[in-house]
């Protein structure tokens, strides 16, 4: 684990980032549903005022082996933002070395010091290994809150209900 460093993501990272993602959807069993390019995550990544950030984790010869993307929210109950970590993934062959959790910490330290008090995330109900390894890191379940998505058509349709100065 000492020949890996967390860093911020940089200008060309964004390769590597859509290279990441493309393999966590095939884990995750949705690999048609990556289209995002490396020009998209360029642009969301590294435009003057960004609103996504990236950490890459990095061995010492250069070789990416894990990112975490992710993005500030908002509690109005506390007045206060958080990160939403967005999505986490570390290359198979450094799994099991400590890579995920160091992703973790890095966001959990950058918590600290800007005064957010919550860091969050969603994981799929059938990832057990992740979900381990959250709850050894001190994180709890939320199960009295379930997830809710508009796209596609549904999301569509609801914009037409949306009433027009």
């Amino acid at each position: 684990m000492s020949e890996i460093r967390i860093r911020p993501a940089i200008p060309g990272d964004e390769v590597e980032i859509v290279a990441m993602v493309r393999e966590l959807a095939e884990f995750e069993r949705a690999a048609d549903l990556a289209i995002a390019t490396a020009q998209q995550f360029r642009t969301a990544l590294f435009c003057e005022n960004p609103t996504v950030f990236a950490h890459i984790a990095q061995t010492q010869s250069g070789e990416i082996a894990g990112f975490a993307l992710w993005f500030r929210n908002f509690s109005t109950w506390q007045g206060k933002h958080g990160i939403y970590l967005e999505d986490l993934y570390v290359r198979p062959q450094f799994r099991g070395s400590g890579i995920g959790q160091a992703l973790m910490a890095e966001l959990a330290a950058l918590c600290e010091s800007e005064g957010y008090p919550r860091f969050e995330w969603w994981v799929l109900d059938w990832n057990e290994s992740a979900r381990d390894v959250y709850h050894h890191l001190g994180a709890e379940s939320l199960t009295e809150w379930i997830p809710y998505r508009v796209s596609g058509e549904a999301l569509s349709n609801l914009a037409q209900r949306a009433i027009s100065p």
